[in-house]
């Protein structure tokens, strides 16, 4: 029972101080790193993308939500300053409680006014916020009434938007995708890919839609970022 003890004490050491080391590195928190660590291992996480210096506030990342994963990598992975705009599952997911307490999270109805200028304020004070852009619908669908919300507050706050997908977080276990229409792997690759951040009226201006809108241009953008 002691070598088990004193192997266990060993392991905990080497992760703690891995973990110390990747924090530094980073520039990220400790608690972060300490969390991450393993999943990163296990995934072989390519996560250079969101490696370099963050992008300035006002910013908005709108990450394209294909899995339970993809909330715990950027908890772990954006400035811990950054409000976590979690749909209601996320935001009530026991499992993600460890990563959630790393940074402020909210859950976030886009039909509600005062949140969103909530979010508004936020922004103007050089605030970060993280969206989760749900995957695999349509505009003109009630579901993209998100995208509309999230174009109007970065207008609004006149932030800018990093749009990132974790590539590959769709064939994992944790996949929000149907059993059927997405392969599973037990160890899938995953690769953060984050686009240079850009405001909402440069997205627009460089649509090649006929008539773009400010959330059509974002949807494309998230698009960009998975494609």
């Amino acid at each position: 029972m002691y070598t088990a003890l004193i192997l266990i004490a060993l392991v905990l050491a080497a992760w703690a101080a891995a973990a110390a080391a990747f924090a530094a590195f980073r520039k990220l928190s400790f608690h972060q790193a300490f969390l991450y660590l393993p999943i990163r291992l296990y995934y072989r996480i390519d996560d250079r993308a969101l490696g370099g210096k963050p992008a300035d506030p006002p910013v908005i990342y709108a990450v394209l939500h294909q899995s339970r994963l993809d909330p715990a990598l950027m908890l772990s992975l954006l400035p811990n300053d950054t409000l976590h705009i979690l749909d209601e599952a996320s935001a009530r997911s026991f499992w993600l409680e460890p990563w959630r307490e790393m940074a402020r999270t909210i859950a976030f109805n886009a039909a509600h006014v005062f949140v969103s200028r909530r979010l508004v304020r936020h922004l103007r004070g050089r605030g970060r916020l993280a969206v989760y852009l749900p995957d695999g619908i349509e505009p003109e669908t009630r579901a993209f009434r998100i995208y509309r919300a999230i174009a109007r507050i970065a207008a609004a706050a006149e932030a800018r938007i990093v749009a990132i997908s974790v590539q590959g977080s769709r064939h994992t276990g944790f996949s929000l995708g149907f059993v059927d229409g997405v392969p599973r792997k037990a160890m899938a690759k995953l690769t953060v890919r984050a686009l240079e951040p850009l405001t909402i009226n440069e997205l627009v201006s460089r649509s090649t839609r006929e008539q773009p809108t400010m959330a059509g241009s974002l949807y494309d953008r998230v698009a960009e970022a998975d494609a």
